[in-house]
């Protein structure tokens, strides 16, 4: 790098208790030397995006730890937990909606933060590794926002995350396991929430905080890039520090981003749907919209042509997104003059926004989706206007009135309720479509042969999809009783 185009050193020494706490923790210096970065061309707008993530990251965090303490991640008490922060809790629907909406602002300046990178050729130059930081930090955003969705449980989430659990098992060989380990067994329940919870609030956020960690270390080895006619090697243009007029810039864009998703979560508050039922073989999912391209794109290329067109091409693509350091590997930054890779880039978005605007239309010409998607919303609605309804010690999913008395009933209510049987059977052996009623059932037979039964399905019980059932002694003596209980 040029230094005769760099600006001088602050020289100003540190006096007293600025003295004391700089000799213990180096704070100080480490803050001079952020604002004395060097930016070849001097501040531009075009660089806030990278701040603004920063910020919505720490917003996401703040506001997640306040969700949490009264989150419980069970099928059975979640929903009504969001619930109670969306009807009851101070603030708990505004506060919601922040990190609901807060979630859709990252993704939307992820975008143009990569946009800016990809224009801007910001990635040549020995920044082949903040690149690949870069696509990591992507991955572990969309895994966020993924296993986030699912946790408030209502209808909209369980329905749009069982979609996007069912795409794993295109993955030939180890799709299936994978996606029994996500889910926690062959179907959603507690498990399948408990494991989003440990992902949302305590893999994925660990694994952000390292890569931006890192991502800001070789941001800072590198240095910035600068404008587009600068070279990415050995900059000519004379530097402007960081501080004052890049923070002030990269402030205001933050500012304006408060401003925005607190106005949106004020006046357009998130919904809360109805608490999920897997017997509902009449709710139409919808991802977020996001991610509903991906949703047109899987409805377009599934059948026999699933696993090239929802894995395989995917895949591909994503490779070659993280490679682009690598295949563009000239010094020339001016976007006019790399067609290929910014014409994929702009080829990629438009294909992906025409998706999405497919998608909707589709949603919207179909008079029979229309409706229901129509009376979808409308429940929505009609539920949010409700009061809140605690819950009673029989309204626990998989219980009836009074199954607390006998505790080997509810032992056995509760692995009703974990495992797939209510799924299929419905919440209180009421049956659904999938499969038939349970009620009564202990009046057919008595309890050996309800657990000889559990254990050695008949060919009905296989040929209607009845998965294996893995329990002891003890368990089964449990599900039988409670199975009995149902009259």
């Amino acid at each position: 790098m040029d230094t005769k185009h760099l600006p001088e050193e602050n020289s100003t020494a540190l006096t007293g208790w600025k003295e004391w706490l700089n000799s213990r923790t180096g704070c100080i210096s480490l803050l001079r030397a952020a604002g004395d970065e060097p930016i070849p061309g001097g501040a531009r707008w075009a660089y806030v995006f990278g701040s603004g993530l920063l910020y919505l990251f720490l917003s996401q965090v703040i506001t997640g730890v306040f969700l949490a303490l009264y989150y419980v991640p069970s099928s059975d008490h979640a929903h009504t937990t969001v619930a109670y922060i969306s009807k009851v809790v101070s603030s708990g629907l505004f506060l919601r909606s922040l990190h609901a909406y807060g979630a859709t602002a990252i993704i939307i300046v992820l975008f143009l933060h990569i946009s800016q990178t990809l224009l801007y050729g910001s990635y040549k130059g020995r920044r082949e590794l903040l690149w690949l930081s870069g696509c990591f930090l992507l991955a572990l955003m969309l895994g966020m926002a993924f296993t986030g969705y699912l946790l408030p449980w209502d209808k909209q989430a369980y329905f749009a995350s069982a979609v996007g659990t069912n795409i794993i098992t295109e993955i030939p060989l180890i799709g299936r396991p994978l996606q029994e380990l996500l889910r926690g067994g062959s179907q959603m329940g507690t498990l399948t929430i408990s494991r989003f919870f440990v992902l949302h609030v305590f893999v994925l956020p660990g694994l952000l905080i390292a890569f931006i960690g890192a991502h800001l270390f070789m941001f800072r080895k590198a240095g910035p890039a600068g404008p587009i006619e600068e070279d990415p090697v050995q900059p000519t243009l004379p530097a402007q520090k960081f501080y004052p007029r890049q923070l002030v810039m990269d402030m205001t864009a933050a500012l304006l981003i408060v401003v925005a998703v607190g106005l949106a979560a004020y006046f357009i508050p998130m919904r809360l749907g109805p608490e999920a039922i897997a017997s509902d073989t009449s709710y139409i999912p919808r991802p977020e919209w996001y991610y509903v391209p991906i949703f047109e794109w899987l409805k377009i290329v599934g059948g026999k042509w699933s696993l090239l067109g929802g894995i395989i091409l995917p895949g591909i693509l994503a490779v070659l997104f993280a490679a682009i350091p690598f295949i563009d590997r000239g010094r020339e930054r001016r976007p006019w003059r790399r067609p290929v890779v910014v014409g994929g880039f702009v080829l990629f978005a438009a294909s992906y926004a025409a998706l999405g605007v497919i998608s909707y239309h589709v949603d919207a010409t179909n008079p029979i989706v229309a409706a229901q998607l129509a009376r979808q919303k409308k429940a929505e609605i009609d539920y949010m206007r409700q009061p809140f309804k605690p819950e009673s010690p029989s309204a626990s999913l998989g219980k009836e009135e009074g199954a607390s008395a006998d505790p080997v009933i509810a032992r056995g209510a509760a692995i009703y309720a974990a495992g797939p049987c209510a799924s299929c059977h419905g919440r209180r052996g009421e049956g659904t479509a999938k499969a038939p009623q349970l009620i009564g059932v202990g009046q057919k037979f008595n309890p050996e042969s309800l657990a000889y039964l559990l254990h050695h399905q008949t060919p009905d019980m296989i040929d209607g999809g009845m998965p294996p059932v893995n329990l002891n002694k003890a368990d089964t003596d449990a599900l039988v009783a409670y199975l009995r209980s149902l009259k």
